[in-house]
């Protein structure tokens, strides 16, 4: 399943050049990576509140062709891999009017308790894995 979310670039998120600075794309993934979670019925509060975090452990993030102050974007996320340990999500990025997307990237977390040891998540919360399971490809 694909999820999207919206976002017009703020101007506080460009440069002097008035194009939107590389640090922003990261915080975009969260943002539609938040959302997707949401759709399925799932919070990343709940996860937390059940002693389930997500560390970052990986970002790749390819810059294709630049976004500038106020435009309108498309941040599609996916779930490329998701294992009882681990999870990666897919991203890309389109902005309106232009077919190919102008950034790709992915991160990848790890199932960790709340001291930061692993877990598995499917024998521990196996109804929370279940739904996590509608996000990805292997539906």
């Amino acid at each position: 399943m694909i999820s999207e979310t919206k976002i017009t670039v703020r101007y506080a998120e460009t440069d002097q050049m008035g194009i939107v600075h590389h640090s922003v794309y990261p915080i975009w993934y969260e943002a539609a990576r938040t959302e997707a979670i949401k759709k399925i019925g799932i919070t990343y509060s709940a996860l937390e509140k059940n002693g389930i975090m997500t560390p970052l452990v990986e970002l790749n993030c390819k810059y294709i062709f630049p976004a500038e102050y106020e435009d309108v974007l498309r941040i599609c996320v996916e779930i490329s891999k998701l294992t009882p340990a681990r999870i990666v999500f897919n991203y890309q990025i389109f902005k309106e009017g232009i077919e190919k997307p102008i950034n790709t990237g992915s991160t990848g977390h790890a199932w960790v308790g709340r001291d930061l040891k692993p877990i598995n998540l499917k024998r521990q919360f196996p109804d929370i894995f279940e739904k996590i399971t509608q996000l990805t490809n292997h539906e």
